[in-house]
């Protein structure tokens, strides 16, 4: 079989640990073979980034507009013992809210669904969209240790001079405290992606903060939300035959586990993240959700839901045997590679990615599985494979559709 050709690079994000161990498997076994792969390379590794000073995730997500889309590895967000594990120089920031940040887009992540891995949520029917706003928030937040007693205050100098300061509270003992901040040209970014996205995929749209605590922070997406809804919206989405309501995030959460699914559920940043995981892990696993992130400039970065595996790396680091799903690392390359084909115009491209996908698939169906899948299948007599076992099990899978 002659290798696909591809004419545009697509934008290389390589990334940490167990992960970074799977992307170089999916790409020995379930890429090279077949296509002739054109990437700009970018190690987003946590090593390279603090020999660049994190000036290359900048670089990944300039290139990103360059070409236009991105598939990335997961990677490390580090923390006080990442610090120390890895000498930090510093502990930088996440690199997702970093990329996100330039690329100025919102998350779209959806459950992969297979027979034979039933949602923990019984009446659960359909998969589930999480809409992730993908700027600001706690991820592009300043925050201090306070050492005693004092005034940590909010200051806003504007360009004409004009002060505006509000106290965020009078320490009588040391604390701590965060400064967090949005704009309106991404909240409003945010809200037509999802709109859009809605009318696209012909599904209902749920929005969700908590504008009775935060009533300027989240009072403004609300407001900004239904704005723009008013104006622009409306009368598609009933020619549509969809809806969009607002309501608070605990009452979405509890509306959510009474749901059948079906539906897109935006959320803010860090609401995004987390709910993202809970729907993931109650569809099956961390490991089957899909993620793409989508700029109102055109842009498309894909990744996997889910984080570096870090446990699994360990064991792997001591010789021991892992079973790793790399189902949603898989479709990160899938969805990456059919939009280049799409923009492209390179059907081959973007059948192969189909492909890629049904063998993934057919591959669990047909009773070969990670553990994690198997602790949770209804199916009967499944074969548990290591990391590399189940890569290769789809490459034979892949083999005979091609």
């Amino acid at each position: 079989m002659e290798k696909i050709k591809m004419t545009t690079p697509l934008v290389e994000m390589d990334g940490d640990e167990m992960t970074r161990i799977l992307w170089k498997f999916i790409k020995d076994d379930l890429l090279l073979p077949f296509i002739e792969l054109n990437t700009e390379y970018y190690d987003l590794g946590l090593e390279h980034r603090n020999e660049t000073n994190d000036q290359v995730t900048v670089d990944s997500a300039l290139a990103t507009k360059k070409y236009g889309v991105a598939v990335k590895c997961a990677t490390i967000t580090p923390n006080a013992a990442r610090m120390d594990e890895y000498d930090l120089k510093e502990m930088w920031k996440s690199p997702n809210g970093t990329i996100r940040a330039i690329l100025d887009g919102t998350v779209f992540r959806a459950p992969i669904v297979v027979k034979g891995i039933e949602p923990c949520v019984k009446n659960w029917k359909k998969p589930i969209t999480i809409a992730r706003h993908a700027y600001g928030d706690v991820y592009k937040g300043t925050e201090m240790k306070v050492p005693g007693p004092g005034t940590a205050e909010i200051v806003f100098t504007g360009e004409d001079g004009t002060v505006v300061k509000e106290t965020i509270h009078t320490f009588k003992e040391a604390g701590i405290v965060q400064g967090m901040h949005n704009i309106n040209g991404s909240i409003e970014s945010f809200a037509r992606s999802c709109f859009n996205y809605a009318l696209d995929t012909k599904q209902d749209l749920w929005f969700a903060t908590k504008d009775t605590i935060s009533k300027k922070y989240d009072h403004t997406f609300k407001d900004i939300f239904q704005e723009i809804y008013d104006k622009e919206y409306d009368e598609k989405f009933k020619a549509a035959g969809i809806e969009y309501f607002y309501t608070l995030i605990d009452d979405a959460v509890a509306r959510v586990m009474k749901s059948e699914g079906g539906y897109i559920w935006a959320c803010k940043n860090y609401d995004g993240d987390v709910m993202s995981d809970m729907v993931s892990s109650a569809f099956g696993s961390l490991a089957m959700m899909t993620s793409v992130l989508v700029s109102p400039d055109g842009y498309y970065e894909y990744e996997a839901a889910h984080g570096t595996v870090q446990r699994h790396y360990y064991k792997h680091l001591k010789g021991e045997e892992t079973s790793t799903n790399s189902v949603a690392t898989i479709f990160a390359w899938t969805g990456a590679l059919r939009k280049r084909g799409e923009l492209d115009g390179n059907k081959e491209l973007m059948e192969f990615a189909d492909k890629l996908e049904a063998a993934t698939i057919k591959t669990i169906e047909d009773g070969t599985m990670t553990k994690d899948l198997a602790l949770i299948t209804s199916l009967e007599n499944v074969t548990v494979v290591n990391s590399e076992g189940f890569i290769k099990a789809i490459r034979t899978t892949l083999e005979g559709m091609l």
